[in-house]
């Protein structure tokens, strides 16, 4: 598992997944409501299969599959929200867990400068270990290069 950040970010795309899977669920499946002083329109599935056979008339375009009744789309909305609803609340508890939210940004910028110069630290003794590693392999070579003349 990576880091918090990582998981966030996881976790948000899941979340935008599902919201764009309940929107499309909902645009497809909605079954049609009366407007007041317009006419009945069917739901979109059907409306967009009667366009697809009304710009094709050679082609049968598949029946669209049965509407949910009103109960089972309320139920399937509900079951919906409520997966959106834990999933936000599982991003809440990852960023609850964020390390400085306790923190002023004071203490933040502080922390970020001790942390700033350990990583230079850390980082000059890298590079010494990167120049003694290469002093090394040198002498290896010299070595190698020296028992070869003496073998041959």
């Amino acid at each position: 598992m990576g880091d918090i950040l990582t998981q966030i970010q996881d976790e948000l795309d899941m979340l935008l997944n599902q919201m764009q899977s309940s929107f499309a669920y909902i645009r497809n499946r909605a079954p049609p409501a009366p407007i007041p002083g317009q006419p009945m329109l069917s739901s979109m599935q059907e409306f967009e299969a009667q366009n697809i056979a009304a710009a094709n008339p050679s082609a049968a375009p598949p029946a669209p599959p049965p509407l949910p009744t009103a109960e089972e789309f309320q139920k399937d909305i509900a079951e919906l929200s409520r997966d959106m609803v834990l999933k936000e609340q599982q991003i809440e508890v990852l960023i609850a867990s964020l390390p400085g939210l306790d923190k002023s940004e004071a203490e933040q910028v502080a922390r970020m400068k001790e942390l700033e110069k350990e990583l230079e630290g850390l980082e000059g003794e890298r590079m010494r270990a990167v120049e003694e590693k290469e002093a090394l392999v040198k002498k290896v070579e010299g070595k190698i290069v020296k028992a070869g003349k003496m073998g041959s």
